[in-house]
């Protein structure tokens, strides 16, 4: 079976965005640049593709132009087990970027982000009581507060 994988459309930043989020995510490599060539759309030997790995996930990049932009409406979730976790990924990709809400930030290429406890979905599917204190809790961050969402969920 085939597994599914994002594409994310750069206007001409697909190779500088992969090669930052190598930086940022352990187990990462780059697996192929394919340019354009004769044909286009984009510039004879300028990036038209990168395929790359984030610890392990497949990704392409691709430089299709500015017809597209990206939105918050999709986002990639990072679960984290620790504050420093969350503290690295926070600090690393939103460099450059725009902090939003609720563990979301949008990186310096316009790409969305939640870093968020790995433990947030066992948390909201716990009893009212519980998944209420946890959004109350979130919803009063920027970026998360793992040892304070620890006590929302402890009541």
């Amino acid at each position: 079976m085939h597994k599914p994988y994002p594409c994310l459309w750069f206007d001409t930043q697909a190779e500088e965005a992969a090669k930052f989020y190598l930086t940022v995510f352990k187990e990462s490599r780059i697996n192929k640049v394919v340019q354009y060539g004769e044909s286009g759309p984009g510039p004879k030997g300028s990036v038209m593709v990168v395929f790359f790995e984030l610890n392990g996930e497949q990704f392409l990049a691709l430089n299709g132009g500015s017809h597209y932009s990206h939105s918050p409406a999709v986002s990639f979730v990072i679960g984290c087990d620790t504050q420093e976790e969350i503290d690295h990924y926070w600090s690393r990709l939103g460099d450059g970027g725009t902090e939003l809400m609720c563990g979301w930030l949008t990186d310096r290429f316009g790409i969305s982000w939640q870093i968020v406890p790995s433990k947030t979905a066992e948390w909201l599917s716990r009893d009212a009581a519980t998944t209420e204190r946890v959004m109350a809790a979130i919803n009063t961050m920027v970026k998360i507060d793992l040892a304070a969402m620890q006590r929302a969920v402890e009541g």
